[in-house]
């Protein structure tokens, strides 16, 4: 048994060193870019809204994809382009995704996508930049801006794909893309949590 737990310390020992040098590294100058798409198994979009003011009430979109020119030497080149499928909307309660789907609120039949699709990016920091972009909901393109944070690039220990990841947080009014029922009582302001991998293309 002593013999089993000393190999397995050993192993590991060995493994931890290799997964340093080649794991993830948040330093931008040492990340390699190129055209990435998204890997939809480690990516979350989620939304909350204020609900008559008891609560903070939270839902996702659970089908959208995404495409990532990424120049880690000339970051304001970087572009993004989303789509979401409004029809996966998920809050956990089929009554109200059906409800949210219908004209009272996205209309997803009329409007059945969102896109984002990025038109400048500010660096602001070692890992953060703020992103803008048209944002196309509900038929009406605005301007939206993320405030992005880099969290890391390099080759997954696992996969052995070169990797980049990223989150991102925005506010947006709904009202602004036409879709008002229920405000304020259900806040206007509708506040995001991005978060994504991305797989470089060979």
């Amino acid at each position: 048994m002593k013999s089993a737990v000393a190999a397995f310390l050993i192993a590991a020992s060995l493994a931890v060193p290799a997964w340093a040098q080649t794991g993830p590294t948040n330093d931008v100058a040492k990340v390699e870019g190129g055209q990435f798409a998204l890997d939809k198994s480690h990516a979350k979009i989620l939304f909350s809204v204020n609900h008559f003011g008891f609560s903070v009430y939270y839902g996702m979109f659970t089908d959208f994809d995404a495409k990532l020119q990424f120049d880690p030497k000339q970051l304001t080149k970087s572009n993004v382009d989303v789509t979401v499928q409004l029809a996966g909307i998920d809050t956990t309660n089929p009554k109200l995704d059906a409800h949210l789907k219908s004209a009272d609120f996205f209309d997803a039949e009329k409007f059945p996508t969102a896109t984002f699709k990025s038109t400048a990016i500010e660096v602001t920091g070692p890992t953060t930049g703020k992103i803008t972009g048209d944002l196309t909901l509900h038929g009406v393109t605005k301007p939206v801006v993320l405030d992005a944070t880099f969290i890391g690039g390099g080759v997954n220990g696992m996969t052995k794909a070169y990797v980049v990841g990223f989150s991102a947080t925005a506010t947006l009014k709904r009202s602004e893309f036409g879709i008002k029922t229920y405000v304020p009582a259900v806040s206007d302001e509708v506040n995001l949590i991005i978060s994504g991998e991305f797989d470089r293309q060979k």
